[in-house]
């Protein structure tokens, strides 16, 4: 079977457009927040069975066109040598930050060893709906896991890595390719377990300067997402304007944020395809506002190569009702 996003991720024709949305199994949920009530967010993602019945959560709740597993995308630390935790009201808090150049050069675990919990959850989920919908496996770019790695955690504007860069450059170049490396390693040990796509969060990338860029990320992104043997989905925060860089990623999809105008992408890439791109907080809006609202993207987008999601992940005050009514709306096009 070829699930309808999978078509629509190869730039197919399809009678409706399919639909999932980031971060759609997590704190918006009620059951999820019961759920985690018992346990860490490391035990959570790190127990095979408890990711599980998170990731399929939005399923019982809302049939979406793709389960995207219950992890994160730190994960892709533990193979470096990096320990971390989530510390409540704070974030992500790595405990053995980059301190120097010298910390630069990474050991190297095993992907399929040190990781091993997401390929069971991959086999789990297909077991239990890859008959019904794809499953969607995902990693960190290169950009922001370096920012954490250094930063220790979340830093205002990613200071602390762009200053790596221009005191080091070497170092930050050593640093984003190690992380590269597992990247483009831990994508196809999810393909290999059932993943039917796979997008690639280097939210942040998109604070460096348009030259940084193109010289030491669009080089890695190339490097992670070419021929990957199943459809890739590139996803970069605050880069309207540079698309023409992502078109070039070699990612089959190109994700955009909420700021890019729908018809503006799709005019300038052509026959490449998008995903994307209500604004989350429209999610707050009445029902009916969100049905309008998602009906416009949809219309702009076209009836080939489009994947319907928001422009970033999911807020944890969403409305339930709101993230039915963007579901739903999708689910109710006839073309």
């Amino acid at each position: 079977m070829t699930h309808l996003l999978v078509r629509a991720a190869r730039g197919e024709r399809t009678e409706r457009p399919p639909v999932w949305l980031m971060r759609q199994a997590g704190r918006h949920i009620p059951e999820y927040r019961d759920i985690r009530a018992d346990y860490t967010f490391r035990e959570a993602i790190e127990t095979p069975e408890v990711a599980t019945r998170i990731t399929l959560l939005p399923w019982d709740l809302y049939e979406p066109d793709g389960l995207v597993m219950f992890s994160d995308i730190l994960t892709v630390l533990e193979p470096l040598g990096f320990d971390y935790h989530i510390e409540s009201g704070v974030g992500p808090v790595v405990e053995n930050p980059v301190e120097g150049p010298e910390d630069a050069e990474r050991p190297r675990g095993d992907v399929a060893t040190d990781l091993d919990f997401v390929g069971a959850l991959l086999d789990n989920l297909v077991d239990r709906v890859g008959d019904e919908t794809a499953i969607i496996g995902f990693a960190g770019g290169p950009f922001t896991l370096a920012s954490y790695a250094v930063a220790g955690g979340t830093s205002r504007n990613h200071g602390p890595v762009r200053r790596l860069r221009a005191r080091h450059p070497e170092a930050f170049r050593t640093l984003l390719a190690a992380f590269a490396d597992v990247v483009r390693e831990y994508l196809e040990y999810q393909a290999a377990h059932g993943a039917d796509v796979v997008q690639l969060f280097d939210t942040y990338a998109g604070v460096l300067s348009p030259a940084d860029y193109r010289e030491f990320v669009l080089p890695l992104h190339r490097e992670i997402l070419s021929d990957l043997s199943v459809p890739s989905i590139v996803f970069v925060r605050n880069m309207n304007g540079r698309l023409d860089s992502l078109e070039t990623t070699g990612a089959d999809v190109v994700g955009l944020d909420w700021t890019v105008d729908m018809a503006e992408a799709r005019a300038q890439l052509g026959d490449r395809p998008v995903q994307g791109n209500l604004d989350p907080q429209y999610l707050f809006g009445s029902p009916e506002f969100v049905r309008e609202k998602t009906r416009d993207i949809i219309d702009a987008a076209g009836p080939r190569g489009h994947i319907l999601n928001l422009g970033h992940g999911v807020n944890r005050d969403t409305p339930v009702e709101s993230v039915k009514a963007f579901v739903e709306t999708a689910k109710s096009i006839s073309r």
